[in-house]
């Protein structure tokens, strides 16, 4: 009888614990009862279940454990402010023991093969190699931008190799063209969804190709609306235009005509068929390819009056998410991804607020695979945001508590993790931001211990982690790795006027490899007033050096851009004091940043030890992209007669800016500059008003780098240097000036004795600099030494830099006014 009597009660707490528990698994069925051994199929119906058990007050705690294997989904999952938990027994959707589930908003694209016969319009090099399959009916009509095969993601047909780019020719303000080089667009027309995709400034744009108009040696580029205008008429970011630095890059992508790299991949709308060409080693008739869909995967959404409260999310994989918009309506960002609606230039400038704006700008947010409105208490645990199209995870408006901790965010087309106020919902965004209702603000957030890796990959400008207007947000012990753009990004709204902002911390996070293709950038950014805001013990190093930046040394380490007041910035430790300050407000305090910052700060600033797993997910190391670091900029005045600048006045003002270990040196009329600059395109115009009638140019291309430290078996570095300066230019010849600088690019590996002769010369550092053709040479010496005593050990049994000095001599001519006979003159 006792025995009975346990056996029936353990049969009891058997059936609340499964009444508690309700299970889903891929072959489950929704009129299971959700049990471990009956599942249902879909969370939505589990969510249902748990719902109308609360309804009817029969839970307790109430779990939903997903089984291992895909969920691929024909609509979101959504949280309702009935699905709410209570403080001691929230909803917790989670995975089951051991198991890997995946909430998957693509669809398996199957039966993969050849076409039977050539394909018209595929590149000729390309046949026979694409396999086709069809697209299925389940996916509907909508455009299709992304697809991924074997987990990794496959690259829309483009014009262009590799990561490279072609340069506009020129922007036509009178008719919103582009202008870019006819090669290789000679017998390219237009299909439909074919675009052009620039890199402009800090952001970039995709616009939707109308018609193609071929003349000569170029072709003017002609877009559809409503992107035409608005690529037109926003002056920030703009396309770029520049003799120094280079013309805004681009490619066109997504026609079958521009298929022909492994890796590619081309949809056609009308056909519904989809074409790959294999990387090696894929096997089409076992690889398992995906096609996105969804643009949202998971919503938790409420009311201000009726948020969602008390839910847990833990174990789970969020991936193959869509995003529509851009084949629709194009895509012209203006800052972090946040598209404009309508943007234009203010002819006069000034508004009310703000007497000095330039431009007027209305912004959209990108969709997000897992997006939350008014919500509070809600905790995304140990989950992974893979292979999405747009932004990972959105916290968009009255979201409070919300705690995001030991997540993996990689391979996302947008920004990782976004929240706050951007003005979407149809404000101008150069405002401040003070609601009446505070239930619409988001705060009291903490993001902290989740890696951020190979984020913004389709929209170059989106950043790791990205707040708008916010308060109270803790963001700590990040990792954010292999980016475009910026680490972190604090604020909106360019305004150094009062708003919501306050109290926000960025603390003990390490930032590395960034800025991969986008400058204007920093490890840390920050608008706008927040008073309270504390940034600190963060590492920042290895930013990339991006081949197609507007402006090649326009990168920081800490950037407070405008109107930022109010925030302390202490103890980050960074490989230079590489730091912008620009236009801000007031109350700022920047206290022991730097390379001197204590070593156990730099230790600890990164993940926390348990959640050391998330570190093999890091993919830096799969890019090889050189390193930037902070360096001597070179700037040249050149008055417009033959009156010299006045030196002693020159290096007053240089002190007032803050530029240091600086050299002055003349030639004439030249003047030469040569020192840490904190940026080199603000000091240009703050030149050119202290100094009128005179031409600035600023070398931002070094073509030629020998350091002593890095080059020399014996690296005896002298600690004081002298800089002597000489300038010459490059023949008039586009394939010598190549030629020169492909001989300067293979030095160390094919002349390796011009090295070693600048090494037994003591010399401590040469750098080469070019603008257009002029080129620049810095030779720094130890300090007391004379370059006519040190010059000549170069050649000390070395007959091979006679060799070099020879070849090089016919790429070089003297610049005017230079001695007849002589190349280099140096100034003095």
């Amino acid at each position: 009888m006792k025995r009975f009597c346990i056996a029936l009660i353990t049969g009891i707490f058997a059936s609340l614990a499964s009444g508690a528990q309700v299970y889903i698994a891929p072959g489950g069925s929704d009129g299971n009862p959700g049990t471990v051994d009956a599942p249902k199929a879909t969370l939505n119906a589990a969510i249902r279940q748990v719902r109308e058990q609360r309804r009817l007050n029969q839970v307790g705690e109430s779990s939903i454990l997903l089984k291992g294997g895909s969920y691929h989904l024909t609509e979101p999952v959504f949280i309702r402010p009935e699905d709410s938990g209570t403080p001691g027994n929230p909803l917790m959707i989670a995975a089951a023991p051991g198991a890997t589930p995946v909430l998957s908003g693509g669809i398996l694209i199957n039966d993969w093969r050849k076409p039977a016969e050539p394909l018209r319009g595929l590149p000729e090099a390309a046949q026979g190699k694409i396999w086709m399959a069809d697209v299925p009916p389940e996916a509907g009509s909508i455009p299709f931008r992304q697809f991924w095969v074997n987990d990794k993601k496959a690259v829309r047909a483009r014009s262009t190799s590799g990561n490279h780019m072609q340069r506009i020719l020129n922007w036509d303000k009178k008719t919103a063209t582009a202008i870019i080089p006819l090669h290789p667009f000679e017998n390219l027309e237009v299909t439909p969804g074919l675009e052009f995709f620039m890199h402009q400034w800090w952001e970039v744009a995709s616009l939707r190709i109308r018609k193609l108009e071929k003349a000569g040696d170029s072709c003017r580029v002609y877009f559809y609306e409503p992107e035409s205008r608005i690529q037109n008429e926003h002056p920030w970011p703009a396309p770029w235009l520049s003799a120094e630095t280079g013309n805004s890059a681009f490619y066109l992508d997504n026609a079958l005509a521009l298929l022909d790299e492994p890796g590619e991949w081309y949809a056609d709308a009308t056909l519904r068929k989809i074409y790959y060409y294999p990387r090696p080693g894929e096997d089409m008739a076992v690889a398992e390819t995906v096609l996105p869909v969804l643009e949202n995967i998971f919503v938790i959404h409420g009311t201000p009056e009726q948020p969602v409260e008390n839910v847990v999310i833990k174990g789970l994989r969020f991936q193959y998410s869509a995003w529509h918009r851009p084949s629709l309506q194009g895509h012209v960002p203006h800052q972090a991804g946040l598209y404009m609606t309508d943007a234009y230039k203010l002819k006069p400038a000034g508004t009310l607020q703000k007497p000095s704006l330039d431009n007027q700008a209305w912004v959209g947010r990108p969709e997000a695979a897992v997006g939350l409105s008014y919500a509070n208490h809600i905790r995304f645990e140990d989950n992974r945001f893979e292979h999405l199209a747009a932004t990972g995870l959105d916290f968009k408006i009255g979201v409070k508590s919300l705690a995001v901790t030991g997540n993996l965010f990689k391979d996302i087309g947008g920004t990782a993790i976004q929240g706050g106020y951007f003005g979407d919902d149809g404000a101008e965004i150069h405002k401040p931001y003070n609601p009446t209702d505070p239930r619409v603000i988001c705060e009291n957030i903490t993001v902290a211990n989740n890696l951020i890796t190979d984020a913004g990959n389709e929209d170059w400008g989106c950043v790791g982690i990205g707040m708008g207007f916010s308060r109270m947000v803790t963001i700590e012990n990040n990792e954010i790795e292999n980016i475009p753009y910026s680490g972190i990004s604090m604020g909106w709204g360019w305004t150094p006027l009062k708003n919501i902002m306050t109290g926000n911390r960025i603390r003990q996070n390490r930032i590395h490899h960034y800025g991969r293709t986008n400058y204007d950038c920093a490890g840390i950014y920050t608008l706008s007033a927040q008073p309270g805001t504390v940034i600190e013990e963060n590492y920042i190093d290895s930013i990339y050096k991006a081949p197609y930046a507007h402006l090649p040394t326009h990168w920081f380490y800490l950037y407070t851009d405008e109107g930022s007041s109010g925030i302390t910035i202490r103890n980050n430790w960074t490989p230079a004091q590489k730091y912008l300050q620009n236009n801000n407000g007031p109350g700022n305090h920047w206290e022991n940043n730097g390379p001197q910052v204590a070593a156990t700060i730099k230790a600890n600033a990164g993940l926390e030890y348990r959640y050391d797993a998330l570190r093999k997910e890091r993919t830096s190391g799969n890019v090889h992209q050189d390193i930037n670091k902070q360096r001597k900029e070179l700037v040249e005045l050149v008055s417009d007669n033959s009156k010299r600048i006045d030196i002693t006045k020159l290096k007053v003002f240089l002190r007032e800016k803050k530029v240091e270990q600086a050299t002055v040196e003349q030639w004439q009329n030249h003047t030469v500059l040569y020192g840490l600059i904190p940026d080199v395109n603000v000091l240009r115009g703050q030149l050119q008003k202290a100094f009128r009638g005179i031409t600035i140019k600023v070398y931002h291309d070094m073509v030629y780098e020998f350091d002593r430290a890095t080059r020399c078996s014996a690296a005896d570095v002298a600690k004081d240097w002298t800089d002597i300066i000489m300038t010459a230019n490059l023949v008039n010849d586009p394939r010598k000036q190549q030629e020169y600088l492909d001989y300067h690019a293979t030095q160390f590996e094919k002349w390796p004795e011009v090295a070693n002769g600048f090494c037994k010369a003591g010399f401590q550092q040469l750098r080469v600099f070019k603008n257009r053709r002029q080129l620049m040479l810095v030779i720094s010496i130890p300090k007391g030494k004379k370059l006519y005593e040190l010059n000549p050990k170069t050649m000390e049994n070395n007959p091979r830099v006679n060799d070099w000095n020879k070849i090089m001599s016919g790429y070089q001519e003297g610049i005017e006014g230079t001695p007849k006979g002589e190349t280099w003159v140096m100034f003095e």
